[in-house]
């Protein structure tokens, strides 16, 4: 099993931003296109005041500010010069969900699905949508937004797949503002209960998503095997297809986050490989396993895994 895909964490609220320009961006997708990255997905478009490009629809009605460069036309156009399929993000307002007001959160996303297809729709990478509001239990609102925000997007391009990345309830679905990395076994979901939920969820989503790649830093790895085969027969079941998350940042760690140790990577891809994932994407290449991160911890973690890709 190997990663073939990557977010790329723009906008953040939790990892410390790299700064880079179309420089370091333009050699970061090259060093990607060189290991096998076919797919890239921008993680949001725009979190509370900050966003990627220069929106219209955000500035006027969020009060967003506008960036001094257009990241998203950088990315398009650095996906199409290295042949990268690209997903575009949706916005997270972090105002509405949770509070009754998720019918604005919906029409904000409407209003810059249409602003972003109009803008921007004549690159050729722009290849898909990606939902970014993360659940990982049972919430008949959120699977009310999923739909029908998905089912416009589908209205929009229909030809478009839409991609979710939910989390998996396990012993790590914790607050990373806390130091503690683990909560009582007790408050985690079991296979049972998280098939259940799924399936109910999945069978919301029929017509409005395509693709479904579980985060899978949430669960012990002895847990991993397991709750990859499930969440691939329920992706099979409902006629979704299925990624996984294969995170690359490790949460067992009291400062959050660092770069995985390589043994806990291999392990997952090892499970994902046996749950027979059609395809691994990672959160984040460009910060925990790129040779030109911040981090020196991910220049190990790009060799090591080179080494069992085979390319040293």
């Amino acid at each position: 099993m190997k990663i073939t895909g990557t977010f790329l964490d723009e906008i953040s609220h939790d990892i410390p931003h790299q700064n880079w320009g179309y420089k370091e961006w333009d050699r970061d997708f090259k060093c990607m296109k060189s290991i096998g990255i076919d797919t890239v997905i921008m993680i949001r478009c725009g979190w509370k005041h900050w966003m990627t490009y220069p929106s219209k629809v955000l500035n006027k009605e969020m009060g967003c500010f506008i960036p001094p460069d257009d990241l998203l036309k950088m990315f398009l156009e650095l996906a199409g010069k290295y042949n990268i399929a690209f997903f575009f993000g949706l916005y997270d307002s972090h105002k509405y969900l949770g509070l009754g007001q998720e019918q604005k959160e919906i029409d904000i996303s409407k209003r810059i699905i249409e602003e972003v297809w109009t803008e921007y729709g004549h690159y050729p990478a722009l290849k898909g949508w990606y939902l970014s509001w993360e659940i990982s239990r049972k919430s008949q609102v959120m699977i009310d937004l999923y739909a029908r925000v998905g089912k416009f997007c589908k209205d929009i391009t229909p030809n478009l797949p839409t991609l979710i990345s939910p989390g998996i309830q396990g012993a790590k679905a914790i607050s990373q503002w806390v130091s503690q990395t683990s909560q009582d076994k007790a408050l985690s979901i079991t296979p049972e209960e998280h098939e259940k939920e799924w399936d109910e969820i999945m069978a919301g989503l029929k017509g409005a998503v395509d693709i479904v790649a579980f985060q899978d830093g949430h669960i012990d790895f002895d847990e991993a095997e397991e709750f990859l085969c499930l969440n691939k027969e329920l992706g099979d079941r409902h006629g979704l297809r299925s990624w996984t998350n294969t995170e690359s940042f490790d949460r067992d760690m009291p400062i959050k986050f660092f770069p995985v140790k390589w043994e806990k990577l291999l392990l997952k891809l090892k499970a994902a490989e046996k749950a027979g994932m059609e395809k691994s994407i990672t959160f984040e290449f460009s910060h925990f396993m790129s040779p030109n991160s911040s981090y020196l911890q991910a220049h190990g973690l790009f060799d090591r895994y080179c080494e069992y890709i085979k390319l040293r």
